[in-house]
């Protein structure tokens, strides 16, 4: 359990910030590490065409971040609870450094796998550590405000971190010499400026004298709510999935099948999917989560039926509306699925049960991704987005099916 250090005993130093610029700070962190984790979006295509290797290989290092998420998420995603959030923070703040560093040093096909893995890897340990750190640093300096604010500020700045960063990726593969060494020069420098701010920003976890033995995240489903628990499973994994293809195929889809090549264009269309998501979240912030639930099953449908329209026709306004409100549904459907489950689980034991939705979540990020890739060996992109969109709508349906019927 958790145990808030009370602020007198967190006190800030003569050092450290206060716990609202220490609120500003792990923002400013989250958003960045996010950003990085998304800005070779755009990238990609420049890498394959230096190289020469087909398609399914950029799925395969994509997959590769998607893995190094789920492998920490199980592993490390907890611990913060007994070691602190600043040290946990700080830790992965310095991986996606090292991970910045990889992408310089050995910018061949293993290096970026092994790039994208410490990545992924930063990413997972840092989203649920850095959304509960900024929930207790608003707690602190506003007591009286609604948690459920902070937990809305924290969904923004996740979407937000990742929508913006294939647009930055964007900007330097269109207009910035040297993309491939610039881009992460750039990002090297803003991450250990976070993680040098991170330092001083107060702890909101007592340490314990005793540090309990190490386990990994324990997962579990909802004992009285299976029905739900797995329908939401899929609907998440659903929505990752549109997720994922973006994030990597995004440039392909542009170039092969509306014959667009800017990577300005491939990093403004991935970022428009996770920005529509964001902005969604705070628009219909105030409608109940059955409510969001729906407009998300209706949004994500939509959503990919006009993406396939455009990919046939083809059309790239008609691509771009697609991405946004497929992006809408996608954050609408997440974040209510997510509260959904949270309601239907015991108290004791709701982190194990999120931790399976998260890992069902990034297992989207991995699986269709890979299946899709593969396709693009034999068939043309246009044929092999519609095969996605049909096998999406399958699991949406299903899932709606599950979810709305029992929650």
């Amino acid at each position: 359990m958790v145990t808030t250090a009370p602020p007198a005993l967190t006190a800030p130093a003569g050092w450290r910030v206060s716990h609202g610029w220490g609120f500003r700070v792990i923002a400013f962190a989250f958003a960045a590490c996010l950003a990085f984790s998304t800005v070779p979006t755009p990238l990609y295509a420049i890498y394959q065409q230096r190289d020469g290797f087909p398609t399914f290989l950029v799925t395969v290092i994509f997959a590769a971040y998607a893995v190094g998420v789920m492998a920490s998420l199980y592993l490390a995603g907890h611990v913060s609870d007994w070691l602190g959030r600043r040290r946990v923070i700080l830790a992965s703040t310095l991986a996606e450094a090292l991970s910045a560093v990889l992408f310089l040093l050995w910018p061949e096909v293993p290096g970026l796998l092994i790039a994208r893995f410490v990545c992924g890897a930063g990413i997972g340990a840092l989203t649920a550590t850095a959304t509960a750190h900024l929930s207790e640093l608003r707690a602190v300096t506003r007591p009286d405000q609604d948690l459920g604010r902070s937990g809305l500020i924290a969904t923004v700045v996740n979407m937000g971190g990742l929508g913006l960063g294939p647009v930055v990726g964007g900007v330097f593969a269109q207009y910035i010499g040297s993309p491939l060494t610039s881009t992460f020069v750039v990002f090297l420098v803003v991450l250990l400026v976070a993680a040098f701010a991170v330092c001083l920003v107060p702890e909101t976890v007592e340490r314990r004298e005793e540090r309990p033995a190490y386990r990994p995240q324990r997962v579990s489903l909802p004992a009285g709510a299976r029905p739900a628990f797995v329908g939401a499973a899929i609907g998440v994994f659903a929505a990752f999935a549109i997720t994922g293809l973006f994030m990597s195929l995004a440039p392909t889809l542009l170039a092969e099948g509306l014959h667009e090549h800017s990577r300005m264009l491939a990093g403004v269309t991935a970022g428009s999917m996770l920005g529509a998501a964001a902005v969604a979240q705070v628009v219909f912030a105030s409608m109940a989560s059955r409510s969001q639930l729906r407009l998300g099953f209706v949004l994500m449908p939509i959503g990919l039926a006009v993406l396939s329209a455009a990919a046939l026709l083809p059309s790239l306004a008609l691509f771009l509306a697609g991405s946004v409100i497929a992006g809408s549904g996608m954050g609408l459907g997440f974040r209510a699925a997510v509260g959904t489950v949270a309601a239907l689980a015991d108290p004791l034991s709701r982190g194990e049960v999120l931790a399976g939705i998260f890992l069902a979540a990034y297992a989207g990020l991995v699986v269709p991704v890979l299946l899709v890739g593969m396709t693009l060996l034999w068939v043309p992109s246009p044929l092999a987005l519609v095969g996605f969109s049909a096998a999406e709508l399958v699991l949406l349906g299903f899932s709606a099916w599950r979810v709305l019927r029992t929650a």
